[in-house]
Protein backbone atom coordinates (compact mmCIF):
# COMPACT_ATOMS: atom_id res chain seq x y z
CA UNK A 1 0.00 0.00 0.00
CA UNK A 2 1.23 3.47 -0.88
CA UNK A 3 2.39 5.64 2.01
CA UNK A 4 0.63 9.01 2.03
CA UNK A 5 2.01 10.42 5.30
CA UNK A 6 5.17 10.03 7.36
CA UNK A 7 5.07 11.14 11.00
CA UNK A 8 8.46 11.80 12.57
CA UNK A 9 9.45 12.26 16.18
CA UNK A 10 11.60 15.31 17.00
CA UNK A 11 14.44 15.10 19.59
CA UNK A 12 16.67 12.11 18.99
CA UNK A 13 14.98 11.18 15.70
CA UNK A 14 15.14 14.20 13.41
CA UNK A 15 16.75 16.69 15.81
CA UNK A 16 20.25 16.32 17.25
CA UNK A 17 20.09 15.42 20.90
CA UNK A 18 23.17 14.56 22.93
CA UNK A 19 20.97 13.47 25.83
CA UNK A 20 20.01 17.12 26.12
CA UNK A 21 16.35 16.52 26.93
CA UNK A 22 16.94 13.92 29.67
CA UNK A 23 19.78 16.01 31.06
CA UNK A 24 17.52 19.05 31.36
CA UNK A 25 14.75 16.94 32.87
CA UNK A 26 17.26 15.58 35.40
CA UNK A 27 18.36 19.12 36.25
CA UNK A 28 14.78 20.37 36.58
CA UNK A 29 13.83 17.61 39.01
CA UNK A 30 16.93 18.34 41.09
CA UNK A 31 15.58 21.86 41.62
CA UNK A 32 12.64 20.18 43.37
CA UNK A 33 14.81 17.87 45.49
CA UNK A 34 14.26 14.80 43.31
CA UNK A 35 17.59 13.34 42.21
CA UNK A 36 17.62 10.85 39.35
CA UNK A 37 20.32 9.42 37.13
CA UNK A 38 20.62 10.29 33.47
CA UNK A 39 19.65 6.73 32.53
CA UNK A 40 16.47 7.04 34.56
CA UNK A 41 15.60 10.24 32.69
CA UNK A 42 16.33 8.52 29.37
CA UNK A 43 13.96 5.70 30.29
CA UNK A 44 10.97 8.08 30.18
CA UNK A 45 11.85 9.74 26.89
CA UNK A 46 9.15 9.84 24.25
CA UNK A 47 6.17 10.18 26.59
CA UNK A 48 4.50 13.47 27.45
CA UNK A 49 6.67 15.29 29.91
CA UNK A 50 4.08 15.77 32.70
CA UNK A 51 3.53 12.00 32.65
CA UNK A 52 7.30 11.45 32.68
CA UNK A 53 7.64 13.75 35.67
CA UNK A 54 4.84 11.94 37.50
CA UNK A 55 6.45 8.53 36.87
CA UNK A 56 9.79 9.73 38.23
CA UNK A 57 8.22 11.36 41.27
CA UNK A 58 6.30 8.19 42.07
CA UNK A 59 9.51 6.20 41.84
CA UNK A 60 11.42 8.43 44.24
CA UNK A 61 8.77 9.80 46.56
CA UNK A 62 7.64 7.47 49.35
CA UNK A 63 4.80 9.78 50.29
CA UNK A 64 2.62 9.61 47.18
CA UNK A 65 0.03 11.86 48.83
CA UNK A 66 2.40 14.77 48.31
CA UNK A 67 2.44 14.22 44.54
CA UNK A 68 -0.29 16.51 43.26
CA UNK A 69 -1.27 17.76 39.84
CA UNK A 70 -0.29 21.27 40.96
CA UNK A 71 3.14 19.99 41.98
CA UNK A 72 3.64 18.22 38.65
CA UNK A 73 2.51 21.35 36.81
CA UNK A 74 5.03 23.45 38.75
CA UNK A 75 7.89 21.15 37.83
CA UNK A 76 6.75 20.95 34.22
CA UNK A 77 6.59 24.74 33.99
CA UNK A 78 10.26 24.98 34.98
CA UNK A 79 11.16 22.20 32.54
CA UNK A 80 9.39 24.07 29.72
CA UNK A 81 11.24 27.28 30.58
CA UNK A 82 14.57 25.46 30.61
CA UNK A 83 13.89 23.70 27.30
CA UNK A 84 12.77 26.90 25.61
CA UNK A 85 15.94 28.66 26.74
CA UNK A 86 18.01 25.73 25.47
CA UNK A 87 16.33 25.52 22.08
CA UNK A 88 16.48 29.28 21.58
CA UNK A 89 20.11 29.78 22.53
CA UNK A 90 22.26 26.65 22.47
CA UNK A 91 24.70 26.50 19.56
CA UNK A 92 24.35 22.74 19.22
CA UNK A 93 20.73 22.82 18.05
CA UNK A 94 20.22 21.45 14.56
CA UNK A 95 18.68 18.69 12.54
CA UNK A 96 20.25 15.29 12.05
CA UNK A 97 22.08 14.54 8.81
CA UNK A 98 19.87 14.35 5.75
CA UNK A 99 16.61 15.33 7.41
CA UNK A 100 15.69 18.38 5.30
CA UNK A 101 16.69 16.58 2.12
CA UNK A 102 14.55 13.60 3.07
CA UNK A 103 11.58 15.85 3.83
CA UNK A 104 12.00 17.53 0.44
CA UNK A 105 12.04 14.21 -1.42
CA UNK A 106 8.95 12.98 0.43
CA UNK A 107 6.99 16.12 -0.34
CA UNK A 108 8.09 16.12 -4.00
CA UNK A 109 6.59 12.65 -4.20
CA UNK A 110 3.28 13.83 -2.74
CA UNK A 111 3.92 12.29 0.67
CA UNK A 112 2.90 14.52 3.55
CA UNK A 113 5.42 15.16 6.34
CA UNK A 114 4.34 15.62 9.95
CA UNK A 115 6.04 15.65 13.33
CA UNK A 116 4.71 14.52 16.69
CA UNK A 117 6.38 14.82 20.06
CA UNK A 118 6.26 14.33 23.80
CA UNK A 119 6.88 18.08 24.13
CA UNK A 120 4.08 20.59 24.55
CA UNK A 121 3.24 23.24 21.97
CA UNK A 122 5.34 25.97 23.63
CA UNK A 123 8.60 24.02 23.33
CA UNK A 124 7.74 22.63 19.91
CA UNK A 125 7.06 26.01 18.32
CA UNK A 126 10.40 27.37 19.57
CA UNK A 127 12.23 24.34 18.18
CA UNK A 128 10.46 24.41 14.81
CA UNK A 129 11.20 28.12 14.47
CA UNK A 130 14.88 27.49 15.20
CA UNK A 131 15.01 24.71 12.61
CA UNK A 132 13.06 26.79 10.03
CA UNK A 133 11.13 23.73 8.89
CA UNK A 134 7.80 25.55 8.84
CA UNK A 135 9.22 28.69 7.23
CA UNK A 136 10.95 26.61 4.57
CA UNK A 137 7.78 24.57 4.04
CA UNK A 138 9.47 21.27 4.82
CA UNK A 139 6.70 19.95 7.07
CA UNK A 140 2.96 19.96 6.59
CA UNK A 141 1.73 19.48 10.15
CA UNK A 142 2.82 19.19 13.77
CA UNK A 143 1.02 17.76 16.77
CA UNK A 144 2.09 17.89 20.42
CA UNK A 145 1.26 15.81 23.46
CA UNK A 146 -0.72 18.58 25.16
CA UNK A 147 -3.07 18.85 22.18
CA UNK A 148 -4.53 15.35 22.64
CA UNK A 149 -6.14 13.51 25.53
CA UNK A 150 -3.36 10.89 25.76
CA UNK A 151 0.25 11.06 24.64
CA UNK A 152 2.43 8.13 23.65
CA UNK A 153 2.26 5.17 23.71
CA UNK A 154 -1.39 5.85 22.90
CA UNK A 155 -2.15 6.62 19.23
CA UNK A 156 -4.06 9.88 19.79
CA UNK A 157 -1.48 12.14 18.10
CA UNK A 158 -1.40 9.93 15.02
CA UNK A 159 -5.19 9.85 14.86
CA UNK A 160 -5.21 13.66 15.07
CA UNK A 161 -2.84 13.81 12.11
CA UNK A 162 -5.01 11.38 10.15
CA UNK A 163 -8.00 13.60 10.82
CA UNK A 164 -6.08 16.69 9.72
CA UNK A 165 -5.17 15.13 6.37
CA UNK A 166 -8.52 13.34 5.92
CA UNK A 167 -6.72 9.99 5.75
CA UNK A 168 -9.05 7.13 6.65
CA UNK A 169 -6.61 4.21 6.63
CA UNK A 170 -3.63 4.26 9.04
CA UNK A 171 -2.00 1.59 6.86
CA UNK A 172 -1.11 4.52 4.57
CA UNK A 173 0.97 6.09 7.36
CA UNK A 174 4.60 5.55 8.43
CA UNK A 175 5.59 6.38 11.99
CA UNK A 176 9.30 7.06 12.64
CA UNK A 177 10.86 7.46 16.10
CA UNK A 178 13.78 6.61 18.37
CA UNK A 179 12.01 5.38 21.52
CA UNK A 180 10.00 2.27 22.42
CA UNK A 181 6.89 4.41 22.94
CA UNK A 182 7.24 5.80 19.41
CA UNK A 183 7.03 2.26 18.07
CA UNK A 184 4.21 1.38 20.45
CA UNK A 185 2.33 4.48 19.28
CA UNK A 186 2.71 3.52 15.63
CA UNK A 187 1.62 -0.07 16.26
CA UNK A 188 -1.35 1.03 18.38
CA UNK A 189 -2.50 3.30 15.55
CA UNK A 190 -2.22 0.50 12.98
CA UNK A 191 0.40 2.29 10.90
CA UNK A 192 1.51 0.39 7.82
CA UNK A 193 5.16 1.18 8.58
CA UNK A 194 6.60 1.47 12.09
CA UNK A 195 10.24 2.49 11.81
CA UNK A 196 12.70 2.72 14.68
CA UNK A 197 15.75 4.98 14.56
CA UNK A 198 18.70 3.38 16.36
CA UNK A 199 20.87 6.51 16.60
CA UNK A 200 18.71 8.25 19.20
CA UNK A 201 17.84 7.71 22.84
CA UNK A 202 17.68 3.90 22.71
CA UNK A 203 20.03 1.36 21.07
CA UNK A 204 19.00 -1.20 18.49
CA UNK A 205 18.77 -4.03 21.01
CA UNK A 206 16.08 -2.15 22.95
CA UNK A 207 14.04 -1.14 19.90
CA UNK A 208 14.24 -4.69 18.54
CA UNK A 209 12.05 -5.79 21.44
CA UNK A 210 9.15 -3.65 20.20
CA UNK A 211 6.83 -4.44 17.32
CA UNK A 212 8.15 -2.72 14.20
CA UNK A 213 8.53 -3.10 10.45
CA UNK A 214 12.03 -1.62 10.06
CA UNK A 215 14.99 -0.31 12.05
CA UNK A 216 17.25 2.33 10.52
CA UNK A 217 20.28 4.26 11.73
CA UNK A 218 19.69 7.49 9.77
CA UNK A 219 16.61 9.27 8.44
CA UNK A 220 17.49 9.05 4.70
CA UNK A 221 17.27 5.26 5.03
CA UNK A 222 13.49 5.53 4.92
CA UNK A 223 13.64 6.50 1.23
CA UNK A 224 14.42 3.02 -0.14
CA UNK A 225 11.80 1.58 2.23
CA UNK A 226 9.30 3.80 0.40
CA UNK A 227 10.82 2.93 -3.00
CA UNK A 228 12.12 6.47 -3.42
CA UNK A 229 15.53 7.44 -4.74
CA UNK A 230 17.89 10.07 -3.38
CA UNK A 231 18.48 12.76 -5.96
CA UNK A 232 21.92 13.36 -4.50
CA UNK A 233 23.91 12.50 -1.38
CA UNK A 234 21.99 13.91 1.58
CA UNK A 235 24.34 15.80 3.87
Amino acid sequence: MKTDLVIFDLAGTTVKDNNDVPRILQRTLAKFDTYITLDEAIDVMGISKPVAIQKLLEKYNDDLITITSDGIDAIHKVFVEDMIDFYKNDASIGEKDGVSGTFEILRKNNIKVAVDTGFDRQITDVLLERLRWKKDKLIDFSITSDEVLRGRPFPDMIFKALEHFSINDPACVAKVGDTPVDLQEGSAAGCGLVIGVTSGAFPREVLELEKHTHLISAIPEILPILNLKQEHQLA
